[in-house]
């Protein structure tokens, strides 16, 4: 994965060029390939453009739910159909002569029912003529969805190729086919007809069933022959005139207008054209979002990984949109399209986050059904995610956050519905529900942290929050073996997580690298001041070798990181804490020692890079400074100035902060938090002036 990151890292301009064109080009081809209506128009507002005269002939559809209405009036008077199953009769007449041979054969040995036994097939043919006439006529069984309408519900009953009405009291169902049997046995003639009676009970069963299949294909059929239309409008007639009110004929005229307008116009050799224009339209809302980025995120410009990351994220919510106007049961509403925001709002900055929200939002409305209320709902949401200052770090701040984000979609959308519909009872309540499950699955952005920073290399505060535990491996090492080295960083990440909070950097990241800035000297703890109980161990070696030692804290500290795992925003800070410094003392006594030679410095030299970000530049100087302060012996307001102000400008002079993102005003501020906190850490007091000794005439 790390190769991975290094590789993408370094892509040259051309290729991300070219993944910007393929982002350009997919996306134009979500986009539908009809053309847009030209105008924008709600009911109940007033008509913004010229007079619009019809430019041809068209039908008026009727609205939506009356024809919605005329559909379930047509299925609540629709009679089913139920079909006479002649399988049934053949299967049960089978039965019959089976259950009456046995039941012969058991009367038999029992001595009983001599009649029947004397003229078996005059009660068999009885009951055969019974059965017959039963089926004939039909048993009735129901289906749910039709019972408890009463004897008077019609259905049409299928023998074999003719249809019939009949009412379902006007037909046998299980209970009178019984009761038939009870008063047919004994007017049939027969001396001992109970013989029968166990025996065709058993066989009366339904064989008049709903047909189902049949029945929807006959209601859709009648479904299909409502009228769609209501009235015509012929070409040059008025549909809508400049600044009148759109009233609920005005806007099915309009409705259909656009319908006709786009099976007419977009008919003809215009795809292309159309497809043209949205690649059009794309490569500008992308373009000048890639110039705001290389303009004013040039670090997220520079990194492949980092630009993919947010090219990534637009084609996915291009699709979402697509993939969801394909289904008509889906809404567009239900999109999260606060996810992204949160991510880039977590990995970079509050302004990209809300520039990157507001191009997903222009691209998407191409895509979307919506009208307006779309682009105003989801512009609001996002604004709301970069002002509630989400913190993946608390649930509870996260979670009032998300409830923000329901609010103002609820909010916006009734201040919406009020201004189209005019009262509470017209507002369109499955909206809400489309907008708690967008909200809902803004949730995600919870796990997806993770998992991105991973994929692409990221650190998030959660990772951070993590890694500044002191009971981590490496911190727990550092304060094993170099105790006075993790009290120095402990102090230097306290006085950095200041400055950093004062100027607006981010305080975490500056006091988790602080915390491993000097995790190399757990090597050779020995020859650092801060560990040195007794002894000193360079008296042992000479100033260059010295130097070395000092010097490689900072590659060992390098390869440590690497080997622990740690993220490269932390490792920039083990690198660049020292910049391009010289260890000062050992070259000043080696130069001393060796007066007539030529002392080449870059032996003494730390390898650096210099401090890039606010964040590097604020370690190098809360680094230097606590380090210096340990010489001070009960030290004043003075003293600590001048030693804060001697440091800075000793950085600045040998050129430590020119590739530094941090302003002069910054330092400024920077400076006055370290003297603060020194003088905390040194209790120093104010100087209060000496009572002024009264003169003799004033006593």
């Amino acid at each position: 994965m790390s190769t991975w990151r290094t590789t993408v890292e370094h892509m040259p301009n051309l290729v991300k060029y070219l993944l910007v064109l393929g982002v350009v080009v997919f996306i134009t081809f979500l986009f539908p390939d009809r053309l847009q209506f030209k105008y924008d128009f709600e009911k109940g507002q007033a008509w913004r453009y010229e007079d619009l005269r019809a430019p041809f002939d068209f039908a008026i559809r009727k609205p939506a739910e009356i024809v919605e209405a005329e559909r379930k009036k047509l299925e609540a008077g629709f009679s089913p159909y139920y079909e006479l199953d002649p399988e049934v009769a053949r299967e049960e007449k089978k039965k019959l002569t089976e259950a009456f041979n046995q039941q012969m054969e058991a009367v038999r040995q029992e001595g009983q029912f001599r009649d029947v036994q004397d003229k078996p097939h005059e009660y068999l043919d009885f009951g055969r003529r019974f059965l017959d006439n039963l089926y004939q006529q039909g048993i009735l069984q129901l289906a749910p969805e039709h019972q408890g309408k009463g004897e008077g519900f019609v259905i049409n009953v299928i023998r074999g190729n003719m249809a019939q009405p009949q009412t379902v009291g006007n037909l046998l169902d299980l209970e009178k086919a019984r009761d038939l049997l009870s008063d047919s046995l004994p007017y049939s003639r027969l001396r001992e007809p109970e013989f029968l009676y166990p025996i065709l009970e058993g066989l009366i069963v339904p064989n008049l069933l709903y047909n189902d299949t049949l029945s929807r294909r006959i209601l859709e059929e009648e479904q299909s022959h409502i009228a769609a239309f209501q009235g015509k409008v012929a070409k040059g007639e008025l549909i809508a005139m400049k600044g009148n009110t759109i009233t609920e004929d005005t806007y099915q005229k309009l409705l259909s207008f656009r319908e006709q307008y786009q099976q007419e116009v977009s008919a003809g050799p215009s795809r292309w054209g159309v497809v043209a224009g949205y690649f059009i339209l794309s490569s500008l809302i992308i373009g000048v979002f890639l110039l705001y980025v290389k303009l004013f995120a040039q670090p997220v410009f520079s990194r492949f990984n980092k630009l993919i990351f947010i090219l990534l994220w637009i084609a996915i919510y291009s699709y979402l949109v697509y993939a969801v106007e394909q289904v008509s049961l889906l809404s567009t509403y239900m999109i999260p399209f606060c996810i992204i925001t949160i991510l880039i709002k977590t990995f970079y900055n509050d302004r990209l986050a809300l520039f990157t929200h507001i191009v997903v939002v222009l691209l998407s409305t191409f895509m979307a059904s919506m009208g307006h209320e779309f682009v105003f709902l989801q512009l609001l949401a996002g604004i709301v995610v970069v002002l509630s200052n989400i913190d993946t770090r608390d649930w509870s701040r996260f979670f009032y956050s998300i409830f923000y984000i329901f609010l103002a979609y609820g909010l916006g959308y009734l201040g919406l519905s009020l201004i189209q519909e005019g009262s509470l009872q017209d507002v369109d309540l499955q909206v809400f529900a489309w907008l708690f499950l967008s909200t809902f699955l803004t949730l995600l952005a919870y796990p997806l942290i993770p998992l991105m920073e991973r994929f692409f290399g990221f650190t998030s505060a959660i990772t951070l929050v993590e890694l500044s535990d002191l009971n981590r491996p490496l911190l727990r090492e550092l304060s094993r073996k170099a105790p006075g080295t993790m009290q120095h960083s402990l102090q230097v990440a306290n006085l950095s997580e200041e400055a950093a909070r004062k100027i607006g950097a981010d305080s975490l990241l500056v006091k988790t690298g602080a915390l491993y800035h000097d995790i190399g000297k757990t090597l050779n703890p020995g020859f650092f001041i801060e560990n040195q109980n007794a002894g000193n161990p360079h008296e042992n070696l000479s100033d260059l070798e010295s130097a070395r030692v000092i010097i490689s804290h900072v590659m060992e500290g390098v390869r440590m990181a690497k080997k622990a795992g740690l993220p490269n925003l932390l490792i920039d800070f083990i690198r660049s804490h020292h910049g391009t410094t010289r260890a000062e003392f050992f070259y000043r006594r080696y130069a001393n020692q060796h007066p007539d030679e030529e002392v080449d410095d870059s032996e003494f030299r730390y390898p650096g890079p210099r401090p890039r970000t606010k964040e590097e530049t604020i370690l190098m100087m809360a680094d230097s400074i606590e380090a210096a302060s340990k010489s001070l012996k009960n030290p004043t307001e003075q003293d600590i100035s001048g030693l804060v102000d001697k440091i800075v400008e000793g950085k600045i002079s040998q050129g430590q902060f020119e590739n530094s993102r941090m302003t002069f005003r910054e330092l400024e501020d920077c400076k006055i938090v370290f003297k603060q906190l020194l003088k905390s850490v040194y209790h120093v007091r104010i100087e209060y002036p000496e009572e002024k000794k009264k003169l003799p005439e004033e006593q």
